[in-house]
C-alpha cells in the first residue's frame, strides 16, 4: 500500500507554482498607503485579505506599507502597530 503524502506535498508544491502571491512591493496599492511596524522578535509574513499582497517583516522594528484596503485586517494582528 503506498503513502498519499508524497501526492499532496507534489500537489501543494505545483498549486504554489501555479498562483505564487507577489511581494507586497509588486502589487499596485492606491496613495495613502498604511505603514506598520513589527514589535515581534522573529519573522512575520501577512497576507492582505483584499489584494492578497504579501507583507514581509524581517524582524524586530521592520516598517511595511500596507495597502489601505488590507489595513483594517493587517491592524489585528498583536505583534504590528501602526505607525
Amino acid at each position: 500500500m503506498s503513502c498519499c503524502g508524497k501526492s499532496r506535498e507534489r500537489m501543494k508544491t505545483s498549486l504554489a507554482a501555479r498562483n505564487p502571491l507577489p511581494p507586497a512591493a509588486n502589487v499596485p496599492s492606491p496613495p495613502g498607503t498604511v505603514v506598520f511596524e513589527y514589535t515581534g522578535r522573529t519573522r512575520l509574513t501577512v497576507i492582505g485579505p483584499v489584494t492578497h499582497a504579501r507583507y514581509e517583516f524581517i524582524g524586530f522594528g521592520a516598517r511595511v506599507q500596507v495597502d489601505p484596503r488590507d489595513s483594517p485586517s493587517v491592524a489585528t494582528v498583536p505583534a504590528l502597530r501602526r505607525v
